[in-house]
């Protein structure tokens, strides 16, 4: 780990364990020797009993065991967060606890900031004290610095960290050979118009960038008629308080793994069970699903939306032949989430009343 990385691990660790109660406003002194912290910066829990309530009431998740989890297993072992690098198309910054059962991640960007703390937290909260078992992600902290910092205000040091369930939960505890058959796709509809894909052929952006666009499953779903409305009803549930914060571009991350590894005992996510998110057979009986909903930190009406949309409306004016439709960010959020649960359904595979799978042809 490198020494920027190691420097925000020990601010979030330091936030984690040293929390007392309410924060106190900051001292004048602390603010401006804050402002001046380029890698390390003070971090606190947001409104940190809310957070509380949602782990041990609505999940259920005991508070030692999650204070626990960011601890070294060995005593003797300085205690660090496990960075697994800058994943993702917006640059956020990833961390799991030492034993896995948590994701930490930066959100970089102000406006997916301030759209989750103003806008989408208290939907979100109301949402899982009626929906226990959404497949929303659980998010059970956030870290935030209360006071400006050049470190942030440089984009040297993220200034706000989301601490979420980790779907992956498990795959450490296989062997090096078990893990390399667990399978990740981060799934959006992929009928958009993506620029850095569509423009002169994908010749403008390096592989590497039109690789993060959009993950394409190569298979489907085989589930049975009940496990296809139970996922189907409840992301109708959970996708309708997106729509309503006006939020777009979110994901279904889908984690399969042979079900042969199934009965080694892989431990599953803590907190409240569901059989979508810690682990569903496939009705064929050769995979292992989980799915989580990701990524909600869009909103249609944020300034970067709007420029956006202003830029895609230019480029079908001044260009000639066939005009491009609107992008997974420029979107309205019901036509979004219109075509993501079109997406999901098109993934999903269950048997027709004689037993064969929807859509066979018959010979």
């Amino acid at each position: 780990m490198g020494r920027r990385q190691r420097l925000i691990s020990t601010s979030i660790l330091r936030a984690i364990f040293t929390y007392r109660g309410p924060a106190k406003p900051p001292t004048l002194l602390a603010r401006i020797l804050a402002f001046f912290s380029v890698f390390y910066i003070s971090l606190a829990r947001y409104r940190a009993a809310l957070f509380r309530k949602l782990r041990n009431e609505i999940w259920q998740i005991d508070e030692d065991e999650y204070i626990e989890s960011f601890r070294s297993p060995t005593k003797s072992k300085r205690t660090d967060l496990i960075s697994i690098g800058d994943l993702g198309y917006s640059g956020s910054s990833f961390f799991t606890t030492p034993n896995s059962k948590f994701l930490l991640k930066s959100l970089p960007r102000h406006f997916e900031q301030s759209f989750f703390r103003n806008r989408l937290l208290d939907p979100y909260v109301e949402h899982m004290e009626l929906n226990p078992y959404s497949l929303l992600v659980r998010i059970t902290d956030l870290l935030y610095s209360p006071t400006p910092t050049l470190g942030a205000a440089l984009g040297v040091v993220p200034s706000h960290h989301l601490v979420m369930e980790n779907a992956l939960y498990g795959k450490s505890s296989c062997s090096p050979d078990e893990q390399q058959q667990w399978e990740t796709y981060d799934l959006k509809p992929s009928d958009y118009f993506y620029p850095e894909r569509d423009i002169a052929g994908g010749r403008l952006a390096p592989e590497s960038v039109k690789e993060r666009l959009t993950d394409e499953f190569p298979d489907k779903i085989r589930v049975t008629n009940e496990e296809k409305e139970e996922l189907v009803s409840q992301l109708l549930r959970d996708t309708k308080i997106l729509e309503d914060a006006n939020a777009v571009d979110y994901s279904l991350f889908l984690v399969r793994y042979p079900a042969s590894l199934h009965d080694s005992n892989i431990p599953t996510p803590p907190g409240r069970s569901s059989s979508w998110r810690t682990g569903l057979v496939s009705r064929d009986g050769e995979w292992v699903y989980r799915v989580v909903l990701l990524d909600f930190f869009w909103a249609k009406d944020a300034l970067q939306a709007k420029a956006l949309t202003g830029l895609v409306n230019s480029w079908n004016f001044l260009k000639w032949g066939k005009e491009n439709g609107p992008m997974s960010i420029t979107t309205t959020s019901d036509e979004y989430r219109r075509r993501f649960l079109r997406m999901v359904e098109g993934f999903l595979e269950v048997p027709d009343s004689a037993g064969r799978p929807a859509g066979e042809v018959r010979t």
